[in-house]
């Protein structure tokens, strides 16, 4: 009997095979269901294989987390020290990082934990090398570094591995709504045109997942996959940077073909020639979207020379936690002075979302 992965390949050799017009559209959007039920019965097949062996586990620590994921023997540790200044083993042989190895990159006043991460091979995402756990420890990242070397420079296989572990490289949720309802069947509006599939087949594709009743609105022109990561609900979605290390040995042409592989940019780097360190640290900072808070101590004056670092989105919760433990629970109300303030010293909530240059001041009950 032919696994769950070859009939998945057999429905899309046979979508590839058809010809798509009006009177096929219906059989196409059957095939697009029987696929994303098929892969929703093989993600319940490995999360029930998945378990037993030892898991990669690391705290969070500092402000953002960066996980550096690739190939065996690209200079994983070599940029983890060039970055951090941690002394990690380095050795001319693959698997030199056993287990995930945490350091803290101390930039512009935040504290980036990055993450030196085993080597991942073809087939990690299957469990192959332990490379089930790598790619597990590396969801909960604010970005992903995807490293090679002028050697080994197929990042495309990496990029694959990840997005087979339900890792979303350098994308963003699809902007879809559903709301379930007790009956009329299943009801799909949309914002604006769908091209990339019917209105019937994305009503297969929810049939295919169990969804009897309901309504689906769809905000943006998505492509069948985008409905069933939706469905799925365990995606992460997670900036990256494509890294190529020793780029002092660059062969000819490798430049185009690593662009072409990936379509797109990578940052080029020399651990041992000291070439792209401090730029990759400003990349980082940039990438991650810092922004600045100053504190002001209640009936004080600002502290305008020692931010906070936060990433962006924090809220005044956020600098509750990072104070002290107790705040959240402590917390009466905040000030505000800033972007982010509708006007100076506005009295604001938890839940209020900071802007980069605002100034807050934090009312706590008596410890």
């Amino acid at each position: 009997m032919a696994t769950i992965e070859e009939q998945i390949q057999e429905v899309e050799d046979e979508i590839f095979n058809t010809h798509k017009n009006k009177a096929t559209e219906h059989h196409i959007g059957k095939l697009k269901a029987k696929i994303a039920k098929l892969r929703a019965q093989l993600e319940l097949h490995k999360m029930k294989s998945s378990g037993g062996g030892k898991g990669y586990y690391v705290k969070k620590s500092g402000d953002a987390t960066v996980s550096l994921v690739g190939f065996p023997s690209v200079g994983k540790s070599s940029i983890l020290n060039a970055l951090t200044g941690k002394e990690v083993e380095i050795a001319a042989y693959q698997f030199t990082t056993l287990e995930v190895i945490p350091g803290i990159l101390d930039y512009k006043g935040a504290k980036i934990q990055i993450l030196d991460m085993p080597g991942i091979i073809r087939g990690a995402s299957k469990g192959k090398g332990r490379g089930k756990e790598v790619i597990t420890a590396a969801r909960a990242s604010d970005i992903i570094i995807i490293a090679g070397d002028v050697y080994n420079h197929r990042l495309d296989v990496i990029e694959k591995e990840l997005y087979d572990a339900a890792i979303r490289i350098n994308m963003t949720p699809p902007d879809i709504h559903f709301s379930k309802t007790d009956r009329g069947g299943i009801i799909v509006r949309t914002t604006v045109k769908l091209t990339e599939m019917t209105e019937k087949e994305a009503a297969e594709i929810l049939r295919a997942y169990g969804v009897v009743n309901g309504v689906v609105i769809f905000r943006e022109d998505v492509v069948p996959d985008q409905l069933v990561d939706f469905l799925a609900g365990n995606r992460v979605y997670i900036p990256a940077v494509y890294l190529i290390n020793k780029m002092d040995l660059e062969f000819k042409g490798i430049s185009e073909k690593v662009r072409k592989l990936i379509g797109g940019e990578f940052f080029p780097m020399s651990v041992k020639n000291n070439r792209g360190i401090d730029e990759l640290k400003d990349l980082l900072y940039d990438r991650l979207g810092f922004i600045r808070i100053y504190m002001k101590p209640q009936g004080g004056v600002a502290d305008m020379e020692d931010p906070m670092v936060l990433l962006d989105g924090a809220t005044i919760e956020t600098v509750c936690e990072h104070l002290h433990r107790d705040f959240v629970r402590l917390f009466r109300y905040g000030l505000v002075w800033g972007e982010s303030a509708k006007y100076p010293g506005q009295s604001v909530g938890l839940k209020h979302v900071l802007k980069d240059g605002d100034v807050a001041s934090l009312i706590i009950r008596r410890m």
